[in-house]
């Protein structure tokens, strides 16, 4: 039995498109990068987001001599999410606002990574804050996957 749940369990991980190592979740995207990161501010806005910033990092480093694949990172929040988890971790704060990496890889695959909220209870042991994590990790995955999709 152990064997058919494992198994089972498995195949289930493979077959989401999505992937975490190391306190990142890396969801890929059928769109090019800047194309997925216009659509991320726009589900970022619908959703009452307040975004600000957007860095250009290829086009920043280009500036310098430096040749780096399609890059944007988009700097995000809402104190409405973020206030009440830094009051059960105040030092959470060093990570926030939220962050999304919208980059092209070798193989001119494109994804939006962000840091996982489970990473960010390891690293800062948050405790007593379950629902407001809960709330974040659904709000990540539904704004990077309407992003991400048609």
């Amino acid at each position: 039995m152990k064997k058919v749940i494992l198994t089972t369990l498995s195949i289930l991980f493979i077959a989401i498109p999505v992937s975490a190592s190391d306190g990142v979740i890396n969801v890929p995207t059928t769109f090019n990068v800047k194309e997925t990161a216009d659509r991320m501010e726009i589900v970022l806005k619908e959703k009452g987001m307040t975004i600000f910033n957007r860095i250009y990092h290829s086009e920043a480093a280009d500036k310098v001599g430096v040749e780096l694949r399609d890059t944007e990172l988009i700097i995000f929040g809402n104190p409405k999410v973020g206030s009440p988890l830094m009051k059960c971790q105040q030092m959470v704060a060093v990570d926030l606002p939220q962050k999304a990496l919208i980059w092209e890889d070798d193989n001119g695959k494109v994804w939006i990574s962000y840091n996982d909220p489970r990473y960010l209870v390891k690293r800062h042991n948050i405790s007593g804050c379950e629902e407001v994590i809960s709330k974040i990790e659904k709000a990540l995955a539904g704004i990077t996957r309407s992003a991400s999709t048609n």
